[in-house]
């Protein structure tokens, strides 16, 4: 066999499918993110494998401004497009200072965000709104759909509604709550194999659990394909899951020698 020695070409960015959106959790044993030369020396070795960049949860406020900044700055120039994650947009709502929210931000120069409903609740008028103030404002909205702690299965219709409405605001992937996704799996055999068969599938992120890695997202990607787009990867987890992906690991079989012996 001759030709360049390679692995096996996957879409690169910018994806619509088989996207990976890191969590960055800041100074933590999921990796040594939140401080700029950790993040550095990631990117470094693996930018090409993270579309999305999550400053968790309300880390916007934890961290020092500073900080968030650089690391905000570090994933545009290796073209990972950082957001700020949706509690921290669910906290400014529920106290009344979204302006006071835009103002930390801006100032992070962190112009992206998650509007989630995970606590909150917003009507469809309400949610289409504030996207639409946030984008006129030059912010990069994300959407989040589900609960934290959902009292029943999804239903699958009510996703691709609000999938189709927020499309309308030109928000082409929606990220499905972590629990969400849990409890749809647990309620039923067969719950994540009709979630793949719905026609707005590939826009759709789901989040899996970084602390159940590599077993759950091994089985994502057995189930639904290696294109599965997977929110919450851990910093130390985004090379291991591109090498799922492309079939190389024990977890998956070593399957990239499949058709080579």
């Amino acid at each position: 066999m001759t030709g360049t020695f390679e692995l096996p070409p996957r879409e690169g960015k910018p994806r619509k499918r088989g996207l990976t959106t890191m969590i960055d959790f800041g100074p933590d044993e999921m990796g040594w993110t939140g401080v700029p030369g950790g993040i550095e020396g990631l990117l470094k070795c693996a930018a090409d494998y993270i579309d999305h960049a999550k400053i968790y949860a309300m880390n916007g406020l934890l961290l020092p401004e500073e900080t968030v900044k650089e690391a905000a700055k570090l994933y545009r120039d290796y073209d990972c497009h950082p957001f700020a994650g949706g509690m921290l947009f669910e906290y400014a709502y529920a106290k009344n200072q979204l302006d006071e929210f835009e103002a930390l931000l801006r100032r992070e120069e962190l112009l992206g965000f998650e509007i989630s409903e995970n606590y909150i609740t917003l009507k469809d008028d309400e949610r289409k709104s504030l996207i639409d103030r946030f984008q006129k404002a030059g912010f990069d909205v994300v959407y989040e759909f589900g609960r934290k702690a959902p009292t029943e299965p999804m239903k699958l219709e009510e996703l691709g509604a609000v999938i189709h409405s927020v499309a309308e605001c030109g928000i082409d992937h929606v990220i499905v709550e972590q629990s969400e996704i849990d409890m749809l799996a647990d309620s039923s055999p067969t719950g994540l194999d009709e979630l793949r068969k719905q026609n707005w599938f590939d826009r759709i992120i789901i989040e899996a659990d970084p602390y159940r890695f590599p077993q759950q997202h091994v089985g994502m990607i057995k189930q639904i394909g290696p294109d599965v787009s997977l929110c919450n990867i851990a910093a130390g987890q985004v090379m291991r899951l591109e090498g799922f992906r492309r079939g190389i690991g024990r977890a998956v079989g070593y399957c990239i020698m499949d058709d080579l012996l």
